[in-house]
């Protein structure tokens, strides 16, 4: 009895560790399919530079719902406080992906290998001329001569030297002064400048504090979208991590169409805004990964009058410079 009960005891141990042994072996294979595609492993980095403002309220979404870890990303957050600071950390290769407008992006692409492969946000009105309550200036020439606060090189600045052209204003005749939109608010409330020029949220944070609207840079024909830029060597290297990049996106818009309070307390949350501030402030824009005709259009004008204005030395060719196949890929 005792032999058998000790051969027993060995096979039993026996078929425990073999039974071990293939859920370590399975346990291995799954996890290495879950790296693999399995939603949610970080098996790729993504360095992506943007801003905590409501222009960027999808990659808001996107980062703080965790979307792009759904998709297996692991995005390292680089956040900053305009365009052209994205722009800079995507040319000095810190940053795999950068959002910025429609100018920054055009000097982005004449500069260096990058590609322009969506818009995921923009609104035609989103930028607008801001003065005290009480201001005398009611027109726009009564800016002759007046101290008007633009961050240069920023979409906000193309869209002001086209507007300025409309309303036959000469703003060589204006003290145009470059300030940080996160100082326009306390600059105009001192009386440092006399107007501000920028896009949301600023406007909607001073007329909360006593300002109010002299113009939009809207009816001008374009929609000042907002635009996602990758290096051009991340792209050929990963086009993959970029094709989910865009989904998260994707879901990140949806999610804004879908749930716009909800949405508006995200964002409010990020930016400092009130959530009514934000929800007004969001208003202004539309939240769309495309790139549409419309898009293309504003460009294309955009380039051709910075060009004009000697801003760059030549308008970049869009056609080459912008990348839709990764966005056909993420919208199947």
């Amino acid at each position: 009895m005792q032999p058998t009960s000790h051969s027993t005891k060995r096979i039993w141990l026996a078929s425990l560790l073999w039974a071990l042994a293939g859920c370590s072996i399975s346990a291995l294979w799954l996890g290495g399919c879950a790296k693999r595609g399995v939603p949610g492993a970080p098996e790729m980095v993504v360095r992506f530079a943007y801003q905590d403002r409501v222009a960027d309220a999808a990659s808001i979404i996107a980062v703080e719902r965790d979307l792009f870890g759904q998709q297996g990303l692991a995005v390292k957050r680089l956040v900053f406080s305009s365009g052209p600071a994205c722009s800079e950390a995507l040319l000095a290769g810190s940053a795999d992906i950068g959002t910025m407008g429609d100018t920054t992006s055009i000097i982005a692409v004449s500069r260096a290998r990058v590609k322009i492969i969506a818009s995921h946000g923009g609104g035609e009105h989103r930028h607008r001329i801001i003065v005290t309550s009480d201001s005398s200036i009611r027109s726009p020439s009564d800016l002759v001569g007046r101290r008007l606060a633009v961050k240069k090189g920023t979409s906000t600045y193309g869209g002001l030297l086209a507007w300025a052209e409309s309303v036959n204003l000469d703003l060589s005749e204006v003290n145009v002064t470059d300030l940080r939109p996160s100082d326009m608010a306390d600059a105009l409330i001192s009386g440092a400048v006399d107007a501000i020029v920028a896009s949301e949220p600023t406007p909607s944070v001073v007329e909360e504090r006593g300002g109010r609207q002299l113009a939009t840079l809207g009816g001008l024909g374009n929609n000042y979208p907002i635009l996602l830029v990758a290096r051009s060597e991340f792209l050929e290297a990963h086009p993959d991590a970029v094709v989910r990049f865009l989904r998260a996106l994707l879901r990140a818009a949806s999610f804004i169409e879908h749930h716009p309070d909800e949405a508006a307390q995200v964002v409010a949350a990020k930016t400092g805004l009130s959530p009514t501030a934000a929800r007004r402030s969001m208003s202004h824009h539309y939240y769309r990964v495309q790139v549409d005709r419309v898009t293309r259009s504003s460009l294309e004008k955009t380039a051709g009058f910075i060009a004009d204005q000697g801003i760059i030395t030549d308008a970049p060719a869009l056609l080459e410079a912008i990348d839709e196949t990764v966005l056909q890929q993420a919208g199947q």
